[in-house]
């Protein structure tokens, strides 16, 4: 093997793997073949093949969902900003699903595992839409008394447009149509109070 054995190196690799058997059939030893190594040396950058699955998620969704943040923390006026970060949330889950259907299915997989790795990346989700509530909030946009709460509100009522289990549904015909008819009722949800 030519380039030096690193977790980024490992965990590209473990992507082409996956891509190529599926997250049910994909074993370490698939992963250390691909590389020119012994399985030991897959293990001594991740500890289990959990491990190395949970490294490639949270690399897939960091690089699926890069921008969300700076969307949140943008200047538009906060009503167009959970728009736009919603449509961006929905887009992204929607591209991967349909790019990349493999890890895609990993993601799926861990989903049902309950993984540190989801848990953290539905926080971070959680902490995006708090930060436009907030800020709708501070603006005079929208009404509430927890910004925290209403995100997870948020999050749980726009579920269909991105959790894994709603994938076979974002093809759908009218399934746009239904993306805008939801967040226009959580934008009006958030204003009614005024």
């Amino acid at each position: 093997m030519a380039e030096a054995l690193t977790a980024e190196v490992i965990l590209s690799t473990t992507e082409d793997v996956l891509r190529r058997y599926g997250p049910a059939k994909a074993t370490v030893v698939d992963v250390a073949r691909a590389l020119g190594v012994s399985h030991g040396s897959v293990y001594r950058h991740f500890p289990t093949k959990t491990a190395l699955r949970e490294a490639v998620t949270q690399r897939w969704l960091a690089r699926a969902h890069a921008g969300l943040t700076d969307l949140a923390a943008g200047t538009a006026p906060p009503p167009r900003r959970l728009r736009d970060w919603l449509a961006a949330l929905f887009e992204s889950k929607r591209k991967k699903a349909l790019d990349d259907p493999e890890l895609f299915a990993t993601y799926s997989v861990l989903v049902t595992e309950h993984s540190a790795v989801v848990d953290a990346h539905v926080a971070t989700l959680v902490e995006d839409l708090t930060r436009i509530i907030g800020d709708g909030v501070a603006s005079g946009d929208f009404t509430t008394d927890d910004p925290a709460g209403a995100a997870e509100a948020v999050l749980a009522a726009t579920a269909r447009f991105h959790d894994p289990v709603h994938a076979p549904s974002w093809s759908s015909p009218g399934v746009d149509r239904s993306f805008d008819v939801v967040v226009s009722l959580l934008v009006a949800g958030l204003r009614a109070a005024k």
